[in-house]
């Protein structure tokens, strides 16, 4: 293996005293452009049950799962009553009929059903993943009305988490003023508006450009039940990093001094990544400086970030002087860590240094997960060693370790960009056989190369395929140029 010297002789980490360590010797760059993964790949975890920092608790884990259908999973014990279950199908195909001649609440009072919070709960599920781009207002209406229906049934009383769910279908179906009226009916009812309630909101205002006054509603309510953060700012600082409104964190943070609030741990580090991302490395060299000064130690999501800064920052020395660092104060690096790093110095280009950095955790008997592979083939398949990525592919899969989908869409793509249709197909069909759906990622991936050779009739064949499957019908007319048979 080569060593660090190859890589850069003229990298230096300057230390900070004790408390800290890496300061203006990272170098001043843009950090915008390519971003193949997240700054922490955890493909392991579902998208956005926590976020980089994973202070979320099992309360908040549902957060931002709307667009992915997995809104299913949420506020949900396993091992319910199977009679529940069998019921809320009942409920569900009631609601189908729901028409011009059919009573659909007294067929629903027919039933005479014991209606509790899981009962409410499957129903809204099933509504929920039943939402797709031809029957919105449909689902919208059918999931209130059962909501409306339940809600005056004797001995039950809605729960904050049913008015999440409901806020779900309507976030789904972009129903946006009767998500603003839900919140006040919690409001007016008494209900908890939590961290979950918010990020439900965030998640789905700030795609239609409403983040702000989201944000601006919640700074100001007086009923904003904010666990389990140390206060309201944190959650909403929190919530915005989720779904990457680095700009507004910046304004939150301001709004939150003016307030008179002071900075913990979890304020830091969610401001400095924001920072970093936004490519403003002086404000996020001050802000190492403010919070050293103000007592408080870099804890794993700060290191996290300063690994990510130095790779990205093509400061591989600095890097490894920060690794030893950590050991000596206490903090032994994790698997995370590295894969942070390599990320970043994946971004900067430097193969030799992510090849030096994936042997380390070999030899000091750490095992790659599936992220860190992912990230190491990656950086081969944009580094043009096709072949280097196929044997790692092959090594991650004999040590037990299960390809995710973004492993598949990088060994597609890594196949594409050599040409090798063909191995790209089966690489398809072999994540399909495994159980790993394609996502729209993989689909588009594999379209556009195969359009860019000139195989018109094999892209259409993909997309053909990826409709007749069933998936993402709702996103075909991203094709450009794509027309049903």
């Amino acid at each position: 293996m080569n060593s660090l010297s190859l890589v850069s002789s003229r990298i230096v980490c300057r230390l900070l005293p004790p408390s800290f360590i890496v300061r203006r010797a990272i170098c001043n760059r843009s950090f915008g452009g390519d971003d193949r993964f997240e700054f922490v790949v955890e493909p392991n975890k579902k998208r956005l049950e926590g976020s980089e920092f994973g202070y979320f608790t099992d309360e908040n884990s549902d957060s931002c799962e709307i667009g992915s259908r997995r809104g299913d999973d949420l506020s949900m014990r396993r091992g319910f009553p199977e009679g529940a279950k069998i019921d809320a199908e009942k409920v569900i195909e009631i609601l189908k009929q729901d028409g011009p001649g059919f009573d659909t609440l007294l067929a629903l009072d027919e039933l005479q059903l014991q209606v509790s919070g899981v009962l409410v709960r499957e129903v809204l599920k099933g509504i929920l993943r039943s939402v797709n781009v031809l029957n919105k207002t449909q689902c919208a209406k059918l999931g209130y009305k059962f909501f409306l229906w339940s809600g005056k049934v004797e001995n039950y009383r809605h729960t904050a988490s049913s008015y999440h769910m409901i806020m779900k279908i309507f976030a789904e179906c972009e129903e946006f003023k009767a998500m603003w009226r839900l919140l006040d009916e919690m409001t007016e009812k008494g209900y908890p508006v939590t961290a979950r309630t918010f990020m439900i909101l965030i998640c789905t205002c700030g795609d239609a450009g409403l983040a702000r006054k989201v944000v601006e509603r919640f700074i100001k309510s007086k009923t904003f039940n904010f666990r389990p953060f140390k206060h309201s700012y944190n959650a909403i600082l929190h919530g915005l990093l989720v779904i990457k409104q680095y700009k507004l964190i910046e304004w939150v943070y301001q709004q939150m001094l003016l307030d008179g609030h002071s900075s913990d741990i979890l304020t830091y580090n969610v401001v400095l990544y924001a920072r970093c991302k936004l490519g403003k490395l002086d404000q996020f060299h001050r802000l190492l400086d403010e919070m050293a000064r103000n007592g408080f130690s870099p804890d794993n999501h700060t290191y996290n970030i300063l690994l990510f800064v130095l790779g990205k920052g093509d400061k591989p020395l600095a890097a490894l002087n920060l690794l030893n660092h950590m050991r000596e104060v206490g903090f032994d690096p994790s698997i995370l860590h590295f894969t942070t790093l390599i990320d970043g110095l994946s971004r900067a280009g430097n193969l030799d240094a992510c090849k030096y950095f994936f042997d380390e955790l070999g030899n000091k008997g750490c095992i790659p997960d599936v992220a860190c592979y992912t990230v190491m083939i990656t950086t081969y398949t944009v580094a043009g060693e096709h072949e280097k990525a196929r044997e790692l592919f092959d090594e991650m899969v004999m040590k037990g370790q299960l390809p995710n989908v973004l492993t598949y869409n990088s060994m597609i793509r890594g196949f594409c960009m050599a040409g090798k249709f063909d191995e790209a197909y089966s690489m398809l069909a072999e994540m399909e056989t495994r159980g790993c759906r394609p996502n729209f990622v993989v689909y588009s991936t594999l379209v556009s190369y195969l359009r860019n050779a000139g195989k018109l009739s094999e892209a259409h064949k993909v997309i053909t395929r990826m409709v007749e499957k069933g998936q993402y019908a709702h996103l075909v007319t991203k094709f450009r140029g794509y027309r049903r048979c």
